[in-house]
Formats: structure tokens, C-alpha cells, sequence
């Protein structure tokens, strides 16, 4: 994992790419405690037989559960040292440009588009392209806005 020793280093990084998270898991089980926790049971994500003779030929994750793994994918993606803690502020765009299937392996890749600093820390923009092991196409492409605190 790469590690920056300060916040203030990143400034000078705008446009440079700042590591890659660990490999996740997609697999059924955490499909089903996701659709429990949002209540979204449509059966693309539940339904093994009827996804089976589906366009994806089984069952995929949520996009919006590929998109809930990126703090998890930062924490493996690339430390800063000196920063205490950080929030998330929202979202500037969002895409799943192709399914995750279940039983497949996603990880993140984070480019830093945009880094302001804020009061006690910095905001920053981060595009965060989300693999999947094995294929050329990615599964979701984000601009994450986060603030950092020292």
C-alpha cells in the first residue's frame, strides 16, 4: 500500500494515481445481507434459478453494494499518516459500466482529480475505478469527494 506521510503532500498529486485497494469478495452471501439491509430483493441479485436464464446467466451484485465497498477499498488503497480521521462529503459521479457476478473479486483504483484544503484538513476528489478480476471492462467508475482531518 502506498503511504503519504502528510496530507499536504497530496497537493502536489492532482492527476497522479495514489494506489490500488485489496481484492473483495462478492460472494451470494453478502449479496443476500445487502438486499436485507436495503430491502432490495429484485431477483437479478437473489433468484439463482430465474438469474440463471437471465441476461447475466446468474445472479450480480447491487450497483449500489459494488459502490458501498469503496471506504473499505480506500482503506487498502493508500494511507496517509498523519490524518485522523475522514468523512465522507458525497458524490460527483457515479457509473457501473458492467454487472459484478457473484462469486467474482472487485478492487479500487484511485486517481486524485481535486485537493482543497478546508479548516484542521483538505477536501479531496478522487476517482475511484472499480475492477473485476478477470475482465477488461470496469464494474464502477466514481468521483468520490471526501474530507481528511489532521
Amino acid at each position: 500500500m502506498k503511504t503519504f506521510e502528510r496530507l499536504d503532500d497530496l497537493a502536489g498529486c492532482v492527476g497522479q494515481t495514489l494506489g490500488t485497494s485489496d481484492w473483495i469478495t462478492i460472494d451470494q452471501e453478502r449479496i443476500r445481507r445487502f438486499a436485507e439491509a436495503t430491502g432490495d430483493f429484485q431477483w437479478i441479485h437473489l433468484d439463482h434459478e430465474k438469474a440463471a436464464a437471465g441476461p447475466f446467466g446468474r445472479t450480480i451484485a447491487h450497483g449500489f453494494l459494488t459502490l458501498s465497498l469503496l471506504p473499505a477499498m480506500f482503506e487498502t488503497g493508500f494511507a496517509i499518516r498523519d490524518v485522523r480521521m475522514g468523512v465522507n462529503y458525497g458524490l460527483n459521479r457515479v457509473r457501473f459500466p458492467a454487472p459484478v457476478p457473484s462469486g467474482s473479486r472487485v478492487r479500487g483504483h484511485f486517481k486524485l482529480l481535486g485537493f482543497e484544503p478546508i479548516d484542521g484538513g483538505a477536501q479531496m476528489i478522487v476517482e475511484v475505478t472499480v475492477e473485476l478480476e478477470g475482465s477488461p471492462k470496469p464494474v464502477c467508475v466514481a468521483e468520490s469527494v471526501s474530507r481528511r482531518y489532521r
